[in-house]
C-alpha cells in the first residue's frame, strides 16, 4: 500500500507539473493576446445604467 501511495503521488506531482506548463504555454501564446486584451478593459468599460433603473 505504502508503494501505492509513494506511485501514486509522484504521479499527481508530474501531471500538475504538466498542466502548469500547459496553461502557461496556452496564456502566453501569441494569438490569445488579442483575446486577454479585451477581457483586462471589461472592468474599466461604461455601465450602461442597468435595467433597475438606478444610477
Amino acid at each position: 500500500m505504502t508503494e501505492l501511495y509513494a506511485t501514486a503521488r509522484s504521479l499527481w506531482v508530474v501531471w500538475l507539473m504538466i498542466l502548469f506548463i500547459g496553461i502557461i504555454w496556452w496564456v502566453y501564446r501569441p494569438r490569445n493576446r488579442r483575446r486577454f486584451e479585451e477581457a483586462a478593459k471589461i472592468p474599466l468599460r461604461e455601465d450602461d445604467g442597468g435595467t433597475d433603473g438606478k444610477q
